[in-house]
């Protein structure tokens, strides 16, 4: 390709977009299966009873709850391949101008990181303070156990309107297409980390905390509690919390009760309709 742009040489020796997707989506596959095992082998908390539930629930960790939070998994893997990841795609193409050319390289691929993450933790916590999201992203913290599987656990809604606002940042900051794969395997592998049930020993999650979302400060999150579920918004980094006072002082304890207060767990077809059901 001798006398070629460098622009073309450069995006010659990109890997295609089903490449990079299949790449992704091994690393997060390999990631899950790491923790979902070693959850299990290692647990920091036991599942609750059904006597603990408050009702003739099975296990939190049985199979029901497994069947629920892989049917929305297996939603939203279809969903994401033919609506969410297109659409990234499609918004990289954008800049509007936004984007200075010194922001590039290794440097501009850890500021977008960051802005990434920034701008998650502003969408999760309006997620909470707005009702309208609120009953999407509900499904998700109706969960009575947090593990791997809960990670998973999202209401297709959420996930579509997650894409829309995600589309429109990308469009806006003129993201490129490295920067947002890279995120989103960021996204997922941290997301699966701090809901897993894995035991850390405590010195190592006491200074893995000072930097990234641990499962001690994201189970906090998910406490039955109402002030508590409306605190530790933080998805990747764990200084945002702190920065805009939304950190919540509660400690996690093995005994935690997870999930929303005054409301139970419900089977999948109620979990679906429920966001559109009348209040």
């Amino acid at each position: 390709m001798a006398g070629a742009p460098a622009g073309v040489i450069v995006a010659a020796m990109e890997p295609p977009l089903d490449a990079l997707i299949a790449y992704k989506g091994a690393a997060v596959a390999a990631w899950l299966g790491l923790l979902f095992v070693g959850e299990r082998l290692r647990p920091a908390a036991a599942p609750p009873s059904p006597a603990a539930l408050g009702g003739p629930e099975a296990p939190a960790g049985g199979r029901a709850r497994l069947g629920r939070n892989g049917g929305m998994w297996l939603i939203n893997t279809v969903l994401s391949l033919l609506v969410v990841v297109p659409l990234s795609a499609w918004a990289t193409g954008f800049g509007f101008g936004l984007r200075p050319a010194w922001w590039s390289g290794w440097g501009g691929l850890l500021a977008d990181l960051i802005l990434l993450d920034f701008l998650i933790y502003w969408w999760h916590r309006l997620n909470h303070e707005a009702p309208l999201l609120w009953r999407f992203h509900e499904i998700h913290h109706l969960d009575r156990f947090l593990d791997t599987t809960t990670a998973l656990r999202f209401h297709f809604g959420e996930v579509l309107l997650s894409a829309l606002v995600r589309a429109a940042a990308i469009a806006a900051l003129g993201l490129p297409l490295l920067s947002v794969l890279a995120f989103e395997t960021v996204l997922l592998a941290a997301t699966i980390f701090h809901h897993s049930n894995l035991r850390l020993p405590a010195g190592l999650e006491r200074r893995l905390a000072r930097v990234v979302i641990t499962p001690s400060i994201h189970w906090v999150h998910h406490h039955r509690a109402r002030r508590d579920t409306d605190s530790n918004y933080g998805t990747v980094f764990s200084f945002w919390d702190g920065l805009f006072g939304s950190r919540s002082p509660t400690r996690r304890t093995p005994a935690m009760a997870i999930g929303v207060e005054g409301q139970p767990e419900r089977p999948f077809l109620s979990l679906m309709a429920r966001p559109f059901a009348r209040r």
